[in-house]
């Protein structure tokens, strides 16, 4: 049985449609209702609380229009809300985290010297204290929050170059990046930073973000449940955003097509 039902996308603001961008890259014949957050962007310096109140309200109106999943587009929301949302609501709820299993994996064995870069929720939140657990022992981990990268692009932004350079080398020019084996993307907005980051690093430094993992999985779960739509389906994006203005959509829009 297959099923044309919507996927439910939801994120802070823009980052989450660098995950849509995959999800469509994946499974073209599915339809997707994209909401970002943005008139309460940043949740990265929110308390976990009401990150967690604020997907619960965007989580209800998804599962309310009967999406047949959803997608927590956002490391932050994943850290503060996806355990209770799973115990709240029956349909498959697909959180993110950061990438650091694969970022150490690629040592085979070696120690890996990481840097995941993320927002300040996510970094001190018990889900991620839990998984850098796992990979500690045996490699160098070091924690850089970047909220100012959120909000660059919230503000549309991004593409001003010495702004942005500015504040990665503010973030990082404390490490000894010739060091460095990896940087973890674990926000969605950082991921459209990527050019920035490469013009950064040295070129033998990996770029690692969880995007592709994270749409794999859905397409697992959506496979076990048969719930996968039709070959024939027509897939499809909207995007929805809490900031309503004309601006927000046209970025959003920008941000989908580039």
């Amino acid at each position: 049985m297959t099923s044309n039902a919507p996927i439910g996308v939801f994120d802070s603001g823009l980052g989450g449609i660098s995950v849509v961008r995959e999800l469509r890259q994946q499974l073209p014949n599915e339809r997707v209702i994209y909401f970002g957050d943005s008139a309460n962007a940043p949740y990265g310096v929110k308390p976990t609380e009401e990150v967690r109140r604020l997907s619960f309200d965007i989580v209800d109106k998804f599962a309310k229009e009967g999406a047949k999943a959803v997608v927590i587009a956002c490391n932050t929301a994943s850290s503060a809300a996806s355990k209770q949302l799973r115990e709240d609501y029956s349909l498959p709820i697909v959180g993110m985290e950061p990438a650091l299993k694969p970022a150490c994996d690629r040592g085979d064995g070696k120690p890996q010297h990481v840097i995941v870069a993320a927002t300040p929720l996510t970094l001190r939140e018990k889900k991620f204290t839990e998984l850098m657990d796992r990979f500690n022992a045996t490699n160098v981990i070091y924690r850089q929050p970047c909220p100012d990268l959120v909000e660059i692009m919230e503000q549309g932004h991004i593409g001003d170059h010495d702004l942005v350079m500015t504040t990665l080398h503010r973030y990082f020019d404390d490490y000894d990046l010739s060091t460095i084996d990896s940087v973890v993307l674990g926000c969605t907005h950082f991921v459209f930073y990527r050019d920035y980051f490469r013009e950064l690093l040295p070129e033998s430094t990996a770029i690692i973000d969880g995007n592709e993992g994270t749409i794999h999985h859905l397409r697992d779960l959506l496979a076990a449940n048969d719930a996968l739509a039709d070959d024939g389906a027509k897939g499809g994006v909207e995007l929805r955003n809490s900031d309503t203005s004309p601006e927000m959509a046209e970025r959003a829009e920008r941000f989908l097509s580039e």
